[in-house]
């Protein structure tokens, strides 16, 4: 095959899914909420994504874990903010970065309403089994973040660090 030489080739690279876009899909998902930013990284469209997620019970059930461990991260993150009162932070260029605290805790709210609706929010559980329930989601929260940031180095993409909060 010859070279375009106008970047075609390229593009056509680098619009095609990576070998388990899956799991790159699942990791961004948990870790941004962010349906289309985690498509863009999985190499494959919001189409895509939606049909494997309606033909793959596996591939739906891991979908909603992971926007469910992106309300986890919310929380921790809103938290985070109100215990240490940085609700703004400027980017490495400089640009301002309000939080919407209250936006937060609406989407919460609506996310945590969802679920009791569907009858797939919490139950009512001992405190021994919430304990190890909460411990198991932040060892997934801190493993995923490892996945994605591993992901993101391949791709020569640094995010900021967020300082760790209060422990």
């Amino acid at each position: 095959m010859s070279e375009a030489g106008d970047g075609a080739q390229d593009a056509r690279r680098d619009c095609s899914p990576v070998d388990d876009w899956r799991e790159v899909f699942i990791a961004t998902l948990a870790a941004t909420s962010h349906i289309e930013e985690a498509a863009r990284r999985a190499g494959v469209t919001v189409d895509q994504a939606h049909r494997m997620r309606r033909e793959d019970p596996t591939f739906a059930a891991s979908w909603f874990e992971a926007l469910c461990e992106g309300y986890d991260c919310l929380e921790m993150e809103l938290l985070y903010r109100l215990r240490s009162g940085r609700v703004e932070e400027a980017d490495a260029d400089g640009t301002k970065r309000k939080f919407d605290i209250a936006t937060g805790f609406k989407v919460l709210t609506a996310h945590r309403e969802h679920l009791a609706k569907t009858g797939k929010g919490p139950q009512e559980e001992d405190e021994r089994a919430i304990i190890d329930s909460i411990n198991r989601k932040i060892d997934a929260m801190r493993a995923r973040e490892q996945e994605v940031s591993a992901l993101l180095a391949e791709e020569g993409v640094i995010l900021p660090r967020v300082p760790d909060g209060p422990r």
